[in-house]
């Protein structure tokens, strides 16, 4: 069965679809231009794309295009500009979750849809113990204020660890949490952990795109591997 990716024109989302397509799984991506596409991807009858924004589509559209899928996942986010850090929409990634998940609800699925959102190190997983400094805890205070992406993100994330929880019969889901992302060409080692295990803020470390990708499409398709981390928000670091 196919999966939903939402952000699949960032550069993230670009290296999952191609993931997926390597596992010869069926993707529909849903991204907001055409323009600058792989070559590949045209004319692929593993890949169906979507072009347009998804804060723009109807719940009826976004209903339609994740209908017969097994997974979502969620590559989405701020553009790197002033209007993208401080215009509308201001919660486009919390947004898109909540009513993706009202889509997959509407489904009444027999088997759960698994979602997968890319969130980040600097948002606290509040089911667990993930004590921080106090200086980190200042920071942090001052960019959720400052940086509208960052709450946006903390919501995203709240909203399926509160809102759908662990019991839903229509939706299991994972968090992915990379710290600073860094572009490579390959995939490479990396490890997984419940919680960070260095500072965000004073000692972040790096994560490919690539290897964000590489996880979340195994997510995907080893249901092994899904059953140790739904319903969890794991950081994935690169190995040293």
């Amino acid at each position: 069965m196919t999966t939903l990716v939402v952000g699949a024109s960032g550069a993230t989302g670009r290296r999952l679809v191609d993931q997926l397509l390597a596992r010869g799984e069926p993707v529909r991506a849903i991204l907001r231009s055409s323009e600058g596409l792989p070559d590949h991807w045209h004319n692929n009858n593993q890949l169906d794309l979507v072009i347009g924004s998804i804060s723009e589509l109807s719940d009826a559209e976004l209903l339609e295009h994740s209908s017969g899928c097994k997974a979502i996942a969620s590559c989405l986010g701020h553009s790197m500009s002033f209007a993208g850090i401080y215009g509308k929409p201001r919660r486009l990634v919390t947004d898109a979750v909540r009513r993706l998940c009202a889509a997959a609800a509407a489904q009444q699925p027999e088997q759960p849809l698994k979602f997968v959102l890319m969130n980040a190190t600097g948002n606290r997983n509040r089911d667990l113990n993930e004590p921080i400094s106090f200086a980190q805890h200042c920071v942090i205070g001052l960019i959720r204020l400052l940086v509208p992406p960052h709450a946006d993100n903390e919501q995203a994330a709240d909203y399926l660890r509160r809102r759908v929880g662990q019991a839903s019969t229509c939706l299991e889901w994972v968090v992915v949490r990379p710290d600073t992302l860094v572009d490579a060409d390959a995939a490479s080692d990396y490890d997984l952990h419940p919680s960070p295990t260095r500072s965000a803020i004073f000692d972040a470390g790096k994560t490919s795109r690539i290897n964000v990708a590489d996880f979340i499409a195994s997510l995907i398709v080893d249901e092994t591997l899904w059953a140790q981390w739904r319903g969890q928000m794991p950081v994935i670091y690169n190995r040293e």
